[in-house]
């Protein structure tokens, strides 16, 4: 499990913390979507989160410190809801509802993943390092998802597949996110999630 890394601030109510940290990534969010995480400034984040740049600065530092916690957000929700998965025996039916999970989430925070997709370049190298790190979690979970459907005999995957096949349902969640202007005219996201699992799982299906 990664290490987090600490975003100085000088507030030491941490529930004040939070929620100022949320109106910052809301914000931020919205910003960075329309104008770019380079052409955005602190005072327009400050101003999108409806406080002074003064006010900004006791919770963040600097600007990546916004980017970081944009993209350590969407690894804590994609936790929350794969975690149940994890301890429990996986099967077929564990899988598909673990993938439908995970990509109503992307569904629902397409801005963020986006900007994660496009920006962590722009991070400091042990920022990146750190969030790629967590990239790998999100994949780890769903190759144990993968074992599980193995050891239970309802997949028939070799073990040296497991990690593709888990990074492949990772980057096809994303790329709802990222590359929706290509799917949008022809799918609306119950249809991108039945027409993914499928075509993943008759995929695997005898492959081993």
């Amino acid at each position: 499990m990664p290490k987090d890394i600490e975003v100085l601030s000088s507030v030491k109510d941490e529930s004040l913390i939070t929620i100022r940290r949320e109106q910052i990534i809301k914000g931020a969010v919205k910003l960075f979507k329309e104008k770019g995480f380079h052409k955005a400034t602190t005072r327009e984040i400050a101003k999108a989160a409806g406080f002074s740049i003064g006010t900004l600065y006791e919770y963040i530092r600097t600007k990546e410190d916004v980017l970081y916690l944009v993209c350590d957000r969407i690894y804590n929700e994609v936790t929350i809801k794969l975690a149940p998965y994890q301890q429990q025996e996986g099967n077929l039916d564990t899988l598909r509802q673990a993938i439908t999970d995970y990509y109503y989430l992307i569904h629902r925070m397409h801005a963020e993943f986006t900007i994660m997709y496009q920006e962590t370049k722009s991070l400091p190298k042990n920022t990146r390092a750190y969030i790629l790190d967590k990239e790998s979690e999100m994949v780890k979970m769903f190759a144990e998802i993968l074992r599980s459907c193995v050891k239970c005999g309802e997949l028939a995957l070799d073990e040296r597949y497991v990690q593709v096949a888990a990074n492949q349902i990772v980057v096809q969640g994303q790329a709802w996110a990222f590359r929706n202007w290509a799917y949008k005219h022809d799918y609306k996201i119950d249809g991108y999630i039945e027409a993914q699992t499928e075509l993943f799982l008759h995929g695997l299906k005898g492959f081993a």
